[in-house]
């Protein structure tokens, strides 16, 4: 139970990692190229970065397990960590989060 609960956890932290990090990069380029000027300069991208994984592993590591999951079958060693659904939900979060910065921005 409780390496199931660890590998949702890592799951879950590597998924909005990932999503952070993506919109992080896209903001910062297409802004460079656009303005001329990164929107986000390199120590606020470290501060960014700082706070958004300190607040996401505490979040995250202080989740008990439950019962319902040993109701799941094992994932197995060629399982892949980043999952298609996973991938999608990255994509999908990242193009909202762009979304609302871009129309903040410009």
């Amino acid at each position: 139970m409780w390496g199931r609960n660890v590998y949702d956890s890592i799951a879950k932290f590597l998924q909005f990692q990932l999503t952070v990090n993506v919109v992080a990069v896209i903001v910062a380029f297409t802004g460079a190229c656009i303005t001329q000027d990164s929107p986000l300069k390199a120590v606020q991208m470290l501060w960014v970065n700082l706070i958004m994984d300190t607040l996401a592993s505490l979040a995250l590591a202080t989740e008990p397990p439950t019962e319902a999951l040993l109701l799941r079958r094992p994932y197995g060693r060629d399982h892949p960590l980043v999952s298609g659904t996973m991938l999608r939900n990255i994509l999908g979060h990242a193009a909202y989060q762009l979304l609302v910065i871009f129309t903040l921005l410009f």
